[in-house]
C-alpha cells in the first residue's frame, strides 16, 4: 500500500523523481481520510513554488484540504484529466491520480522527505 519507489511528507503527499522532474500526488492514506474527491485545484504551468509551499487543494465530500509541494520547482505540467474526473485520485493515487510535475530546483530537498519505511512508521503514530 506504500510504494517503495517514492518519498513522502507528513502532509501525505508523495514524490516520484524521474531525471530532474518530480511527479507529485497524495497518498492512499490521504485518499482514505478525505473520502470521495470531487474537485482538484492545481497551479498554473510555469509557476515557481517553494518546498512545502501550498500549491493547490483537493475538495472531497467531507472537506477541502490544502496541498503542499514536497520539493520546490517550476510547475511543468498538471494532470488535466483530473478536471474531468477528479475520482482518478481516489481510484489510482499513485498512477493516474498524480497531480503535478515540477522541475527540481534543488535535488537535495528530496533528502528532507520520508522514505517508505519512515512514512509507514509515521502512519503508525497517527
Amino acid at each position: 500500500m506504500i510504494p517503495s519507489d517514492l518519498k513522502y511528507t507528513e502532509e501525505h503527499e508523495w514524490v516520484r523523481v524521474e531525471n530532474d522532474t518530480a511527479i507529485v500526488g497524495i497518498t492512499q492514506h490521504a485518499v482514505d481520510e478525505l473520502g470521495e474527491i470531487v474537485f482538484v485545484d492545481l497551479p498554473e504551468i510555469g509557476r515557481q513554488i517553494g518546498q512545502m509551499d501550498e500549491f493547490g487543494s483537493v475538495e472531497s465530500v467531507k472537506t477541502i484540504s490544502s496541498l503542499y509541494l514536497p520539493v520546490g520547482g517550476e510547475v511543468l505540467e498538471t494532470n488535466l484529466e483530473l478536471s474531468k474526473n477528479p475520482g482518478y485520485v481516489n481510484e489510482s493515487p499513485y498512477d493516474d491520480g498524480w497531480l503535478v510535475k515540477v522541475s527540481l530546483s534543488d535535488e537535495k530537498e528530496i533528502d528532507d522527505l520520508m522514505t517508505p519505511e519512515e512514512y509507514k512508521n509515521f502512519l503508525e503514530t497517527l
